[in-house]
């Protein structure tokens, strides 16, 4: 059973930086892509980023492009994303997950991910 827990939200004062972390465990990490979705409230989850099952391929959506980072240390089975510039609209609780399909891309497309944490919120004040 694969399992997907997030940590590393928080307040933060807008231009400030936080780092999400997402522990997987069940099976081999290194075999799947990663992703990080968020939803704020009243509104649907959308695509963040996704890295790829080798960490070779990244993607963005276009309001975090430059100023968020997402990695994977395959050793500690671990994915981060790297937040910085924080802006309000950032405010969401922020999801990870993974397909049950091995060497996926980390695309944007929902339907690539199978696997979801329970999150952790994000808060950004003005």
């Amino acid at each position: 059973q694969v399992h997907l827990v997030e940590s590393g939200g928080g307040l933060v004062q807008a231009g400030g930086s936080l780092r999400l972390s997402c522990a997987a465990s069940g099976r081999t990490f290194s075999a799947y892509c990663m992703g990080w979705f968020r939803q704020a409230p009243g509104k649907e989850r959308e695509f963040v980023a996704g890295i790829s099952w080798s960490g070779s391929g990244t993607y963005y959506a276009d309001s975090v492009k430059g100023r968020f980072t997402i990695s994977r240390d395959n050793a500690k089975n671990t994915v981060y994303l790297q937040m910085n510039s924080l802006k309000p609209e950032d405010t969401a609780i922020y999801f990870c997950a993974t397909s049950s399909r091995t060497y996926t891309s980390g695309s944007p497309h929902r339907r690539e991910y199978d696997y979801w944490g329970q999150g952790t919120q994000v808060t950004v004040s003005s």
